[in-house]
Parts: structure tokens; C-alpha cells; sequence
């Protein structure tokens, strides 16, 4: 018997490492001998550079960046597939929890996630995965950008660093200084929102408010974000403020695709092409799965869905074991059953301090059915 367990985290309950380990406990109980493969999913957010590195084996390495206030701190990005591939995620050098007190996406940058980016280029791999998620910074890449080469004049000739706050003052962009290594990697950035740039549903008036942000800031944003669209495609020739993503992250996802030349990916995605999800479920009886919770946003490609429609091709049961459930087309998209782990009828606050009991009981009762057969 062959078991591939691949959950994302329940948030704030069980990280995705946890559930993996659980789940794999009950197997090596009802299936001893059996094959476990584990792949604790990582959404792009802080703990993605230790779910790879979890899944698939490497090592992380330590850089010396700027965090979001220009202030030098100690960085890191993951090496995996043999040191080929590094993965970074913004969180650790540009996230929110860095700012502490200080919140002000007027003055944060994303600096440092540049200078990861450059870092990890210089040290000879192929392939560069950012996952975009929990950062404090609005700026639209433009830090990020500078630190590779990139510059930015405002009306009088003057190069700067733009900030959420002065993005409004770019009035030329210079891609011609870019570092040319990152001519020769290929770059993937996790992203599973699909705001657009600017406007209401655009970085600023999405997420300006958890980053510290008032009214008047949210427009001041918005504002600045539209004049950087407005640079963005005077330099590459395309306007790509509506594509899906280019909001994330403070218009992060539109940094990476102009200044990068990246592609935005949904992360299950990113996650499933770079563990050889396919090839690994090739001989699998039983795909084990699951996520806080299964709705009408997982089919849009989350975890749960984005599993399912891949082991769908090649005839696979998948298991869902989640939070709660609340939809009906799973089953349609690959599913072969969900099983939510609650087994009383209380309320999340009580419920939320007997996940992993729950989520215990619900996978020993799926694996008995199963040994039953």
C-alpha cells in the first residue's frame, strides 16, 4: 500500500507539518510496512521555505538583507532538487510581523525580498519560487526592484527607492541596469489571490487596512499604485494592472511580472509541479488531503481542488479530511469523500483547542474503513 499525505495547515489550529505527522502515525497503525509519502503544503506565507524543505530535503541559507525599514537584519531563502532550485518567501524579510508597532505601508519596502532574489540567483540555481503572502509593504515591487538594478526617477531626474508612499512620484523607469543573472533563472512566484492592482478590489483598499492604513492612506495608495501602472507600462509595453494576482501582496504580483518577469501561479501548483506530484501518485492507493475549510473559495484552484483535479487524471482516490465542509462539487472535481474531523456540535472557539485530538480520531476511523475493505 502506497499513502501520499498532502494537507495545508488548518489555520490557527494545525500547521501542515502537524497534520502530515498524525496522519502518518495512523497509517503506520492500521498499515504497517505501507509507504508514506509526506508533503506539508505551503500557501507562499511564513513556514514555505520549511515546508519544502520538509517534502523534499535541503538546507537554508542565511543573507544578510533589509527588513521593511531599510534596517539590516538576518534573511534567509531554502535550497531544494540538489541546490537547483532556491524558494523565498517575502514574509521573512518583508512581513508583517517585522514591523511590530511601527505599521506604515507608506514607508515599508520590499527591499530585501530583491536582494534574496539576487542572492539566491548568484548562488547558481535554476529556479527561483517567491511565495507572495503576510507582508507590510505596498509598494509594488519597486524596493524589490532597485535592489536588483532597476531604477526609478521621479519628475526632476532624480533616481530614489520608491515606498508605498512615493510611488506617486515615479515618473520614469530604467529596467536596462537589472542584474543579467536573473536573465538566466527561471522565476515562479506563489500567488492565490486575483486582485488587480488598484481600484476597490486592488492591493491598496484589499489589504492597506491590516497593514496600518486608514482612509485617507488606503486612497493615498491607490493613488500611487495607479501612477506606478501608468510607469510600469510606459517601460515594458503592456499594461498589466487587471491581471489576476498583480494586487497581491501590495502589488507585489505585479512587481514580479514586471520587474521579474516572472509568472504568478496558484501555490497548490507551484507546490504539486515541484514535489513530481504526478509521478509520485503514479502508484498510490490513497491520497490524503485536507484544509480549514472546503467552500465555494477552494474551487478556485486551493488545495483540496487543485489535488483532486490532478489525481483525477490518473484515476486516484482522494480523501479529504477538513475543518468543516460546505459544498457539494468536490465530488465532481476529483473528490472521492470529505470527512470533517468536528464531532461534536460546538462552536470553533471550544472546537479550535481539540483539532488535533479530532483530526486524530476522524484519520484512524477513515484508515479502518479502509483496512476493512
Amino acid at each position: 500500500m502506497k499513502f501520499v499525505l498532502i494537507p495545508d495547515s488548518f489555520k490557527g489550529t494545525l500547521s501542515s507539518e502537524q497534520i502530515c505527522e498524525i496522519a502518518k502515525e495512523k497509517v503506520e497503525k492500521h498499515f504497517p510496512g505501507a509507504e508514506t509519502a509526506c508533503v506539508p503544503v505551503a500557501d507562499g506565507g511564513e513556514g514555505s521555505v520549511d515546508a519544502f524543505i520538509t517534502a523534499l530535503g535541503g538546507s537554508k541559507v542565511t543573507v544578510k538583507v533589509k527588513n521593511p525599514y531599510f534596517e539590516d537584519m538576518d534573511s534567509y531563502y531554502g535550497l531544494i532538487n540538489e541546490g537547483k532550485t532556491a524558494v523565498i518567501e517575502m514574509a521573512s524579510c518583508a512581513g508583517l510581523p517585522l514591523v511590530e508597532d511601527r505599521k506604515d505601508p507608506r514607508k515599508t519596502t520590499t527591499y530585501g525580498v530583491g536582494q534574496l532574489i539576487l542572492a539566491a540567483a548568484e548562488s547558481g540555481v535554476e529556479k527561483i519560487i517567491v511565495g507572495l503572502g503576510g507582508s507590510s509593504t505596498n509598494d509594488g515591487g519597486c524596493g524589490a526592484a532597485a535592489a536588483v538594478g532597476v531604477k526609478f526617477y521621479d519628475k526632476d531626474g532624480k533616481e530614489f527607492v520608491p515606498t508605498g508612499g512615493t510611488t506617486a512620484d515615479i515618473c520614469k523607469i530604467d529596467l536596462s541596469g537589472k542584474a543579467e543573472i536573473l536573465n538566466k533563472v527561471e522565476i515562479v512566484t506563489m500567488c492565490d489571490i486575483d486582485n488587480p492592482m488598484y481600484g476597490p478590489t486592488g492591493a491598496s483598499h484589499i489589504f492597506g487596512p491590516q497593514k496600518g492604513a486608514d482612509e485617507a492612506m488606503v486612497l493615498e495608495l491607490d493613488e500611487g499604485i495607479k501612477n506606478l501602472s501608468r510607469a510600469i507600462t510606459e517601460a515594458i509595453g503592456k499594461d498589466i494592472s487587471e491581471v489576476p494576482g498583480t494586487g497581491a501582496a501590495g502589488a507585489m504580483g505585479a512587481g514580479m511580472i514586471a520587474f521579474f518577469g516572472s509568472r504568478l501561479q496558484m501555490g497548490i501548483q507551484t507546490v504539486l509541479d515541484t514535489v513530481k506530484f504526478d509521478e509520485m501518485i503514479s502508484d498510490a492507493d490513497y491520497i490524503i488531503t485536507g484544509e480549514g475549510k472546503l467552500d465555494s473559495q477552494s474551487l478556485r484552484g486551493k488545495v483540496v481542488i487543485g489535488i483532486a483535479e490532478r489525481a483525477k487524471k490518473q484515476d486516484k482516490n482522494v480523501i479529504a479530511v477538513v475543518g468543516g465542509a460546505d459544498i457539494d462539487k468536490a465530488y465532481e472535481m476529483g473528490v472521492t469523500a470529505v470527512f470533517p474531523i468536528n464531532r461534536l456540535p460546538q462552536d470553533f472557539s471550544i472546537s479550535r483547542h481539540h483539532s488535533k485530538e479530532n483530526l486524530a480520531y476522524t484519520v484512524d476511523n477513515v484508515l479502518r474503513l479502509i483496512a476493512a475493505k
